[in-house]
C-alpha cells in the first residue's frame, strides 16, 4: 500500500488539527506521512511564471507519489482555511498538472474545532474543490471533532479514547478506499 500524505490546514503551534494529524500518523506510521505547508507563499501567478517555489515542488512531488491525501482542516468563518486552500491552489498549478496531481487521487477530510460543529462546513466546502479537480472524495465516513480542547492534553496528545477509536476506524476505512 502506498502511503497517505496528511496535511494540516493550520499553522498554529498548538493546533488541534495538527494534533489530530499527528495522532493519526503515530497510530498508522508508516502509512501516514505529514506534509508541511508553512513555507508555501501566497499564490501569485507572477511567481509561478518565473519558477515554482521549492516548497510547492517538494509537496507536489510527495502528493503525486502518495496513494491518498488526508486533509485535516480547521473551519474559519464557516468555510475552509485560507492557508490550506492556498496550498491546494499551488499544488494544482500549472493548470495542466491538475490531472497529474489530483485526478482520481483518493482524498479524505477530517477536522477538529473547539466549537460545537466540528468543521462540518469546511469539510463540505472541500467536496466542491476536489470534485472540480477530479479527486476521488472519500465520503463513507466522517470525522468531525467538536470540543477539541477536551480531546487533547496540553501537549497536543490525543487523550479521548472514544475519539481515538473513531480516528482508527476512519483511517482504516480510508486506507481501504485508497487501495481500490
Amino acid at each position: 500500500m502506498k502511503r497517505i500524505l496528511g496535511i494540516s490546514g493550520s499553522l498554529r503551534k498548538r493546533s488541534f488539527n495538527t494534533a489530530l494529524l499527528r495522532a493519526a500518523e503515530s497510530r498508522f506510521h508508516p502509512l501516514i506521512e505529514i506534509g508541511d505547508i508553512s513555507q508555501i507563499p501566497l499564490y501569485n501567478a507572477d511567481i509561478e511564471s518565473n519558477a515554482m517555489p521549492e516548497p510547492v515542488l517538494q509537496l507536489k512531488s510527495r502528493l503525486m507519489d502518495a496513494g491518498g491525501l488526508l486533509l485535516v482542516t480547521p473551519e474559519y468563518n464557516s468555510s475552509v482555511p485560507g492557508v490550506l486552500k492556498n496550498a491546494v491552489d499551488w499544488l494544482s498549478r500549472p493548470s495542466l498538472d491538475v490531472s497529474n496531481v489530483f485526478h482520481g487521487k483518493p482524498v479524505a477530510v477530517i477536522g477538529a474545532s473547539p466549537g460545537g460543529f466540528g468543521t462540518i462546513m469546511a469539510q463540505s466546502a472541500w467536496l466542491q474543490v476536489f470534485h472540480g479537480m477530479g479527486g476521488r472524495f472519500f465520503s463513507a465516513r466522517r470525522l468531525m471533532v467538536s470540543g477539541a480542547s477536551r480531546a487533547f492534553d496540553e501537549h497536543g496528545n490525543l487523550t479521548d479514547e472514544t475519539l481515538t477509536e473513531r480516528l482508527d476506524q476512519f483511517i482504516r476505512a480510508f486506507r481501504d478506499f485508497c487501495a481500490v
